[in-house]
């Protein structure tokens, strides 16, 4: 944690244009946060995303252009495996904290996360890891982000074999 730009300014304005997979997976988190939290579908918050927020000016902010299909990909993913995803992500937590414990953002994050270690063997886990930790950084600025980061590198030693280092 040597960054020295490491504000209370979202890290949102740090990804590179061209990375469109880490916008894919920013918007994916807050696509999952917003199901979360209103009850939406998937498919409604996926239609959403496409139409009007992917690459579009909302209310000022202008969202990163995003591989669509990597958006898809992980919301779907996530919404189909969550009964896999979940007992997971709570194994990689300390045995008194409950998923439903967790902050909503944070859930989203490591359900998105995980999701990518089981399903996407063709990204590398350092790769996965560092993204969410990335957008976590985004949203917090205190210890969420090396929850991230510790959680994944378990969840990815178990069901990989292998950690971030």
């Amino acid at each position: 944690m040597s960054d020295t730009d490491n504000g209370s300014e979202p890290r949102q304005s740090s990804v590179k244009p061209v990375n469109q997979r880490g916008a894919a997976r920013l918007a994916a988190v807050q696509a999952l946060y917003q199901m979360d939290v209103g009850g939406t579908g998937v498919m409604e918050v996926v239609a959403e995303y496409e139409a009007h927020r992917l690459g579009q000016e909302v209310d000022g902010e202008t969202y990163l252009k995003a591989d669509p299909s990597w958006f898809r990909s992980i919301v779907a993913g996530v919404v189909r495996d969550q009964t896999k995803i979940d007992p997971l992500v709570r194994s990689a937590l300390q045995e008194d904290w409950p998923l439903s414990r967790l902050d909503t953002t944070v859930r989203a994050i490591l359900r998105a996360g995980t999701f990518e270690i089981l399903e996407r063997k063709d990204v590398p886990v350092a790769v996965i890891v560092t993204e969410y930790v990335e957008i976590a950084r985004a949203f917090f600025e205190n210890d969420e982000p090396k929850l991230v980061n510790a959680v994944l590198d378990r969840i990815a030693k178990q069901v990989r074999g292998e950690v971030k280092r």
